[in-house]
Protein backbone atom coordinates (compact mmCIF):
# COMPACT_ATOMS: atom_id res chain seq x y z
CA UNK A 1 0.00 0.00 0.00
CA UNK A 2 1.11 3.54 -0.74
CA UNK A 3 0.44 6.03 1.36
CA UNK A 4 0.40 10.06 0.84
CA UNK A 5 2.67 12.01 0.81
CA UNK A 6 5.00 8.86 0.11
CA UNK A 7 7.69 10.30 -3.16
CA UNK A 8 8.56 7.13 -4.06
CA UNK A 9 5.24 5.23 -4.49
CA UNK A 10 3.95 8.52 -6.11
CA UNK A 11 6.70 7.99 -8.80
CA UNK A 12 6.23 4.37 -9.43
CA UNK A 13 4.68 3.19 -12.56
CA UNK A 14 2.94 0.00 -13.20
CA UNK A 15 3.04 -2.42 -16.31
CA UNK A 16 -0.02 -2.08 -18.39
CA UNK A 17 -2.92 -4.36 -16.43
CA UNK A 18 -4.82 -6.88 -18.16
CA UNK A 19 -8.10 -4.95 -18.67
CA UNK A 20 -6.00 -2.31 -21.47
CA UNK A 21 -7.09 -4.86 -24.48
CA UNK A 22 -10.39 -5.80 -23.71
CA UNK A 23 -11.93 -2.76 -23.11
CA UNK A 24 -9.82 -0.84 -25.61
CA UNK A 25 -11.77 -3.74 -28.41
CA UNK A 26 -14.94 -3.70 -26.44
CA UNK A 27 -15.37 0.15 -26.56
CA UNK A 28 -14.07 0.15 -30.42
CA UNK A 29 -16.55 -2.49 -31.12
CA UNK A 30 -19.53 -0.45 -29.60
CA UNK A 31 -18.90 2.47 -31.03
CA UNK A 32 -18.29 1.20 -34.67
CA UNK A 33 -20.98 -1.05 -34.51
CA UNK A 34 -22.93 2.55 -33.69
CA UNK A 35 -21.87 4.25 -36.77
CA UNK A 36 -22.57 0.96 -38.90
CA UNK A 37 -26.39 1.39 -37.46
CA UNK A 38 -26.47 4.65 -38.32
CA UNK A 39 -25.26 4.58 -42.14
CA UNK A 40 -27.48 1.54 -42.36
CA UNK A 41 -30.82 2.95 -41.59
CA UNK A 42 -30.20 6.15 -43.27
CA UNK A 43 -28.30 4.99 -46.37
CA UNK A 44 -29.26 1.15 -46.81
CA UNK A 45 -32.86 0.73 -44.99
CA UNK A 46 -32.19 -1.25 -42.31
CA UNK A 47 -34.61 -2.43 -40.11
CA UNK A 48 -35.51 0.16 -36.82
CA UNK A 49 -35.69 -2.68 -34.64
CA UNK A 50 -31.57 -4.07 -35.57
CA UNK A 51 -30.35 0.08 -35.67
CA UNK A 52 -32.05 0.47 -31.94
CA UNK A 53 -30.28 -2.17 -30.47
CA UNK A 54 -26.77 -0.94 -31.80
CA UNK A 55 -27.51 3.21 -32.68
CA UNK A 56 -25.63 5.25 -30.14
CA UNK A 57 -28.15 7.74 -30.52
CA UNK A 58 -30.77 5.66 -28.69
CA UNK A 59 -31.90 4.82 -25.31
CA UNK A 60 -31.78 0.84 -23.61
CA UNK A 61 -29.34 -0.78 -26.16
CA UNK A 62 -26.26 -2.05 -26.38
CA UNK A 63 -24.51 0.71 -26.24
CA UNK A 64 -26.23 2.22 -23.21
CA UNK A 65 -25.79 -1.06 -21.27
CA UNK A 66 -21.67 -0.83 -22.30
CA UNK A 67 -21.20 2.94 -21.11
CA UNK A 68 -23.23 2.18 -17.64
CA UNK A 69 -20.79 -0.87 -16.79
CA UNK A 70 -17.74 1.37 -17.51
CA UNK A 71 -19.34 4.31 -15.48
CA UNK A 72 -19.91 1.69 -12.76
CA UNK A 73 -16.56 0.09 -13.02
CA UNK A 74 -14.89 3.51 -12.39
CA UNK A 75 -16.80 4.03 -9.55
CA UNK A 76 -15.49 0.54 -7.95
CA UNK A 77 -12.30 1.28 -8.86
CA UNK A 78 -12.36 4.64 -7.42
CA UNK A 79 -13.58 3.35 -4.21
CA UNK A 80 -11.34 0.23 -4.26
CA UNK A 81 -8.79 3.63 -4.45
CA UNK A 82 -10.36 5.30 -1.57
CA UNK A 83 -10.01 2.12 0.80
CA UNK A 84 -6.13 1.84 -0.36
CA UNK A 85 -5.51 5.60 -0.06
CA UNK A 86 -4.26 7.57 3.50
CA UNK A 87 -6.83 9.62 5.30
CA UNK A 88 -5.72 12.75 3.90
CA UNK A 89 -7.18 11.57 -0.10
CA UNK A 90 -9.64 9.14 0.84
CA UNK A 91 -12.85 11.25 1.40
CA UNK A 92 -11.89 12.43 -2.09
CA UNK A 93 -11.39 9.42 -3.84
CA UNK A 94 -14.57 8.20 -2.28
CA UNK A 95 -16.66 11.67 -3.21
CA UNK A 96 -15.48 10.60 -7.44
CA UNK A 97 -16.76 6.94 -6.31
CA UNK A 98 -20.28 8.77 -5.57
CA UNK A 99 -20.12 10.89 -8.50
CA UNK A 100 -19.56 7.92 -10.77
CA UNK A 101 -21.68 5.93 -9.08
CA UNK A 102 -24.58 8.74 -9.95
CA UNK A 103 -23.24 8.77 -13.92
CA UNK A 104 -23.46 5.52 -14.58
CA UNK A 105 -27.38 5.99 -13.12
CA UNK A 106 -28.01 8.98 -14.96
CA UNK A 107 -26.52 6.62 -18.44
CA UNK A 108 -29.27 4.53 -17.81
CA UNK A 109 -32.28 6.72 -16.79
CA UNK A 110 -30.97 10.18 -18.31
CA UNK A 111 -31.83 11.92 -14.91
CA UNK A 112 -30.00 14.98 -16.55
CA UNK A 113 -32.50 15.72 -18.74
CA UNK A 114 -34.70 17.12 -16.02
CA UNK A 115 -32.02 19.70 -15.89
CA UNK A 116 -33.72 21.21 -18.42
CA UNK A 117 -36.55 22.00 -16.59
CA UNK A 118 -34.09 24.83 -15.14
CA UNK A 119 -33.62 27.23 -18.33
CA UNK A 120 -36.48 28.40 -20.42
CA UNK A 121 -37.02 26.55 -23.56
CA UNK A 122 -34.76 27.70 -26.22
CA UNK A 123 -33.59 26.96 -30.52
CA UNK A 124 -30.16 26.38 -31.87
CA UNK A 125 -27.21 25.48 -29.80
CA UNK A 126 -29.52 25.54 -26.87
CA UNK A 127 -32.13 23.15 -28.05
CA UNK A 128 -30.88 20.98 -25.56
CA UNK A 129 -30.96 23.12 -22.12
CA UNK A 130 -29.64 20.82 -19.90
CA UNK A 131 -26.06 21.88 -20.90
CA UNK A 132 -26.07 24.92 -19.18
CA UNK A 133 -26.53 23.39 -15.43
CA UNK A 134 -24.94 20.67 -16.72
CA UNK A 135 -22.16 22.75 -17.60
CA UNK A 136 -21.79 24.60 -14.78
CA UNK A 137 -22.01 21.64 -12.18
CA UNK A 138 -18.83 20.34 -14.50
CA UNK A 139 -17.12 23.32 -13.83
CA UNK A 140 -17.83 24.02 -9.89
CA UNK A 141 -16.27 20.28 -9.41
CA UNK A 142 -13.32 20.44 -11.65
CA UNK A 143 -12.40 23.61 -9.18
CA UNK A 144 -13.17 21.91 -6.24
CA UNK A 145 -10.65 18.59 -7.27
CA UNK A 146 -7.58 20.89 -8.64
CA UNK A 147 -5.90 20.65 -5.26
CA UNK A 148 -6.62 16.85 -5.86
CA UNK A 149 -5.27 16.60 -9.04
CA UNK A 150 -2.31 18.55 -8.52
CA UNK A 151 -1.08 16.33 -5.82
CA UNK A 152 -1.22 13.13 -8.42
CA UNK A 153 1.53 11.81 -9.67
CA UNK A 154 2.13 13.80 -13.00
CA UNK A 155 1.54 10.43 -15.46
CA UNK A 156 -1.99 9.79 -13.59
CA UNK A 157 -2.89 13.02 -13.27
CA UNK A 158 -2.64 13.93 -17.35
CA UNK A 159 -4.67 10.81 -17.62
CA UNK A 160 -7.31 11.99 -16.02
CA UNK A 161 -7.05 15.40 -17.38
CA UNK A 162 -7.23 13.90 -21.14
CA UNK A 163 -10.31 11.41 -20.01
CA UNK A 164 -12.19 13.91 -18.94
CA UNK A 165 -11.83 16.49 -21.83
CA UNK A 166 -12.76 13.70 -24.10
CA UNK A 167 -15.75 12.82 -21.89
CA UNK A 168 -16.71 16.28 -20.99
CA UNK A 169 -16.45 17.58 -24.62
CA UNK A 170 -18.41 14.65 -26.00
CA UNK A 171 -20.94 15.00 -23.26
CA UNK A 172 -21.56 19.12 -23.53
CA UNK A 173 -18.89 20.20 -26.16
CA UNK A 174 -20.97 17.92 -29.15
CA UNK A 175 -24.84 18.86 -27.92
CA UNK A 176 -24.88 21.97 -28.99
CA UNK A 177 -23.92 21.27 -32.39
CA UNK A 178 -26.66 18.60 -31.61
CA UNK A 179 -29.04 21.22 -31.15
CA UNK A 180 -28.17 23.55 -33.79
CA UNK A 181 -28.50 20.56 -36.24
CA UNK A 182 -31.68 18.82 -34.70
CA UNK A 183 -33.27 23.08 -35.47
CA UNK A 184 -31.68 23.48 -38.92
CA UNK A 185 -31.60 20.15 -40.72
CA UNK A 186 -34.12 17.75 -38.27
CA UNK A 187 -33.32 14.90 -36.30
CA UNK A 188 -34.32 12.05 -38.48
CA UNK A 189 -30.92 12.05 -40.98
CA UNK A 190 -27.47 10.71 -41.38
CA UNK A 191 -26.22 14.03 -40.53
CA UNK A 192 -28.06 14.01 -37.09
CA UNK A 193 -26.83 10.28 -36.12
CA UNK A 194 -22.75 11.15 -37.14
CA UNK A 195 -23.03 13.74 -34.99
CA UNK A 196 -25.06 11.80 -32.21
CA UNK A 197 -22.02 9.25 -33.11
CA UNK A 198 -19.25 11.28 -32.29
CA UNK A 199 -20.47 12.53 -29.19
CA UNK A 200 -21.40 9.26 -27.65
CA UNK A 201 -18.26 7.91 -28.97
CA UNK A 202 -16.27 10.69 -26.94
CA UNK A 203 -18.26 9.55 -23.69
CA UNK A 204 -17.05 5.74 -24.43
CA UNK A 205 -13.50 6.63 -25.32
CA UNK A 206 -13.14 9.09 -22.15
CA UNK A 207 -15.01 6.50 -19.21
CA UNK A 208 -12.58 3.99 -21.12
CA UNK A 209 -9.45 5.84 -20.73
CA UNK A 210 -10.09 6.39 -16.84
CA UNK A 211 -11.04 3.07 -16.37
CA UNK A 212 -7.67 2.09 -17.48
CA UNK A 213 -5.93 5.00 -15.68
CA UNK A 214 -7.85 3.92 -12.26
CA UNK A 215 -7.23 0.58 -12.60
CA UNK A 216 -3.69 1.37 -12.99
CA UNK A 217 -3.29 3.45 -10.07
CA UNK A 218 -5.41 0.71 -8.14
CA UNK A 219 -2.60 -1.52 -8.74
CA UNK A 220 0.11 1.07 -7.82
CA UNK A 221 -1.24 2.28 -4.43
CA UNK A 222 -2.00 -1.28 -3.65
CA UNK A 223 1.48 -2.66 -4.43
Amino acid sequence: MVEAGDPAGAARLVAPGPLRVPVVVATAVVALAGLAAEIAEYELGAPAPIVEVFSLSYEANVPTWYATVLLFACSMLLATIARAEGASRRKSWAMLAAIFAYLSLDEAIEIHELLAYLVPPAEGLLRFGWVIPGAAITLLVGLVYLPFLRALAAPTRWRFVLAGAIYVGGALGMEPLLGWWADTHGDDNLGYGVIDFVEESMELAGASLFLLALDDERRRVSA
